[in-house]
């Protein structure tokens, strides 16, 4: 078999090593401290920051997820990179700098540490223990999800089992991120980044290449499909609707704790700018890689007719099909890291929120707790993996839509220093999530308008029947 040919396998090990060594040596820089090992002492450069949040931000979705869905929908999936893109940069734009000032002030080390601290200083242990509850089951499902689309790759390239693949994955965080912490998942993210990034580049120009350029690409598709060339998407609502929910699930990024950590670690609130930047031309450069590779994969691959083939592995074949052994590694290398570096900063904020705020213990036991748990949530993620659904688009999706519809709410209120109380911040995160399940389970509108936006509306709501309440009560006491 191609996959198993030594050149590939060495290829993809030298990725896994080198991903190792780096967090490794991360360890020699790291403090003894809950906030090193969670924060790395608020320590890191606009560089390191923007590159590690988009290695954590396009994780298996992209490589795996978005990719099977461009390749069923064609040109018009892009819509969907456009919108998510734009909700990011107003979140960028209003959110990030305002959380780095207020949790450095406030020596805050975890997300929902942030979320439970009013606008007087006050923390509610309520709030923390609820919104430490929801990352940790939420997000330990999107980390499986990561590691099941890792598995999935491993098992076309080299006819794994699924079980390898996702152990393999899961044995390679915990050796980085147990001794170095998020100094170790910023730093081999870094790495990361940058290979999923060559990955995509390489298989791009080659399948091009292969095709004659776009205007070949292009005729392609409209010989396979009429619909995988048209360019705006016939949704339920319209277009605009469509648009705007995935702008609402870009604007979901402020409900993802191991996303928005990094705004915390950065060393400096005035380098957000910076990092704001070099994120974005990152991001969107990625982005286009993956939708062209996207739909190279349909005009190239050849699928018999009537054979059961999962659209999600398309990439791999892809360069099973056109790369030799040593780039085959490098495409999977690329694919890897991404699945390793949204996993494992997952597994670390499941970690933080397990040792701060479901069981908060004193400052000087939080280091070895987290430690403690960063194995105990890697386990979780792998049964997950194992035994969860194996569709990586339907996972993530539905892990961000409720991360972003019961903690983003929260999230927006607290930096806009808006008063909310205890109750009524449990209400925001339970209203925004069951509004997500309705719109997706209930009104089966979630192809129309994707789920987060009516989410977040549903919590922001409860956040104004507040309002509404204190006003009254205020006017009754006068």
């Amino acid at each position: 078999m191609p996959a198993a040919a030594t050149p590939v396998i060495a290829s993809f090990l030298f990725f896994l090593a080198l991903f190792v060594a780096i967090g490794a040596y991360s360890a020699t820089r790291a403090k003894k401290t809950a906030d090193d090992y969670l924060l790395a002492s608020r320590s890191i450069g606009p560089w390191m920051t923007a590159f590690s949040a988009v290695a954590t931000n396009n994780s298996g979705f992209m490589f795996i997820g978005l990719i099977g869905m461009t390749y069923l929908e064609g040109i018009s999936a892009a819509w969907i990179m456009v919108g998510w893109v734009g909700g990011d940069w107003l979140a960028w734009l209003v959110v990030h700098k305002k959380l780095r000032e207020r949790s450095a002030a406030a020596s805050l080390d975890t997300i929902p540490s942030f979320l439970a601290l009013d606008e007087k200083g006050r923390r509610s242990n309520l709030l923390a223990l609820i919104a430490g509850l929801v990352t940790v089951v939420f997000l330990g499902t999107y980390a499986g999800a990561q590691l099941s689309a890792g598995s999935k790759a491993l098992h076309v390239m080299f006819g794994w089992p699924h079980e390898t693949g996702a152990i393999l994955g899961a044995a390679v965080i915990v050796l980085y991120c147990f001794s170095g912490g998020i100094r170790a998942s910023i730093w081999t993210d870094t790495v990361q980044s940058i290979v999923m990034m060559i990955s995509m580049l390489l298989l791009s120009v080659v399948a091009l290449e292969q095709l004659g350029g776009f205007q070949a690409l292009w005729s392609q598709l409209r010989a396979i499909d009429p619909k995988l060339v048209q360019v705006i998407p016939d949704k339920q609502f319209g277009f605009a609707p469509f648009l705007l929910g995935w702008f609402g699930a870009g604007l979901g990024v402020v409900g993802q704790p191991h996303v928005m950590i990094r705004a915390m670690a950065i060393r400096d609130p005035e380098e957000i700018k910076k990092a704001r930047t070099i994120y974005f031309v990152w991001y969107w450069a990625f982005s286009a890689g993956c939708i062209l590779v996207a739909l190279t994969c349909r005009a190239l691959l050849e699928i018999p007719s009537g054979a059961n083939f999962d659209q999600e592995l398309a990439l791999p074949q892809l360069a099973l099909q056109l790369l030799p052994g040593v780039l085959v590694g490098v495409v999977l290398g690329g694919l890897f890291s991404a699945t390793m570096s949204t996993a494992d900063s997952q597994v670390l904020s499941c970690s933080a929120s397990i040792a701060h705020d479901i069981f908060p213990s004193k400052k000087s036991d939080h280091y070895l707790l987290s430690r403690g748990a960063t194995v105990g949530v890697t386990l979780l993620a792998v049964v997950i993996a194992l035994y969860g659904s194996r569709n990586v688009f339907a996972l993530v999706t539905l892990a961000w839509s409720l991360l972003a519809s019961s903690l983003g709410p929260l999230m927006v209120v607290r930096v806009l220093n808006q008063p909310v109380s205890p109750i009524w911040g449990t209400a925001m995160m339970i209203g925004g999530a069951t509004s997500a399940l309705v719109w997706r389970y209930g009104l089966k509108f979630g192809d129309a308008v994707f789920d987060v936006l009516p989410g977040m509306l549903g919590g922001l709501l409860i956040f104004g029947c507040s309002k509404l309440c204190r006003t009254a009560k205020a006017s009754d006491t006068r």
